[in-house]
């Protein structure tokens, strides 16, 4: 049991009196608390794929005690002074109390059955995971101790996309993000891009697409604008499981759909393969 599990107290048995009912949203069907935890917040009856906190996440994918955070002090100012029904700052002090970092991602380097990686993991708590300058800061400069240390990087996305309260500070994070990957793509270091649902906006309009391989979890919804624009947009009714992650992979978008019971699996597979694949040898003369 990985140890943030093991704090979180994910997967362990509660005594009765503290055990809760959990309704998917997918099924609607009722679960322990504690079953579907120790079922990784995949729903039994219908294997809905409930979200994870970014703690959550890191538990699941790497190796016990092998994580080391970085850029932990940086946090959200509001550039632009931005108010709708709420000001920027008061929703970013709503989100503290709700998530445990200072914004909507986790990162930092640990270690995936010994593999040693560079991730990064968004938390839909904070503000829907949406990306704003700090976001954006800090998978570059993930990107940037990848590509200095020559390990693989992933990124795990679960975002509304860009943070409107920044403006046009968060858009330019697009740009600077998908810069920084064509660097590292350059110097051959593998990005694995995992999208959970949702993914979408300016997310997946960036770096969130430009995986070397590009993995979903099942039933995920995956895209630029949601299905209700789409459709007041062109007056048209779409296909039946538009915009899921099994649609995106019959249509050629992503790689893989994988189901998160196989996730740390599958990224072990790859990253054996990458590191056993032969140096190709200059052609002669």
């Amino acid at each position: 049991m990985s140890w943030i599990l093991d704090k979180l107290k994910i997967g362990k048995k509660v005594p009765k009196t503290e055990e809760a009912w959990v309704e998917c949203p997918k099924c609607k069907q009722n679960n322990l608390a504690s079953e579907l935890g120790s079922n990784l917040n995949v729903c039994p009856q219908c294997q809905y794929h409930c979200r994870l906190t970014a703690h959550e996440r890191l538990g699941l994918l790497l190796d016990s005690e092998s994580f080391k955070e970085f850029d932990v002090d940086l946090a959200p100012i509001d550039p632009i002074k931005f108010k709708d029904k709420k000001k920027y700052k008061d929703r970013i002090k709503s989100s503290l109390k709700k998530s445990y970092g200072s914004d909507a991602i986790v990162t930092g380097t640990g270690k995936l059955e010994n593999h040693e990686v560079e991730v990064c993991i968004f938390d839909f708590n904070f503000m829907g995971g949406s990306m704003g300058s700090v976001v954006g800061e800090k998978i570059t400069r993930s990107i940037d101790r990848a590509l200095e240390n020559k390990i693989p990087l992933i990124i795990v996305c679960c975002s509304g996309g860009a943070r409107m309260q920044e403006g046009i500070l968060s858009l330019m994070q697009m740009a600077k993000t998908s810069a920084a990957l064509k660097t590292l793509s350059e110097a051959g270091v593998p990005y694995i891009s995992i999208l959970t649902d949702p993914t979408m906006g300016g997310v997946s309009a960036s770096f969130a697409m430009l995986g070397d391989i590009i993995i979903a979890e099942p039933g995920a919804i995956l895209g630029f604008a949601g299905p209700r624009v789409i459709e007041q947009t062109i007056q048209q009714r779409l296909p039946e499981g538009f915009q899921t992650a099994e649609f995106c992979l019959d249509h050629g978008l992503i790689d893989h759909v994988v189901h998160r019971h196989d996730l740390k699996g599958v990224l072990n597979n790859i990253f054996t393969i990458l590191k056993n694949k032969p140096t190709a040898k200059p052609p002669s003369d």
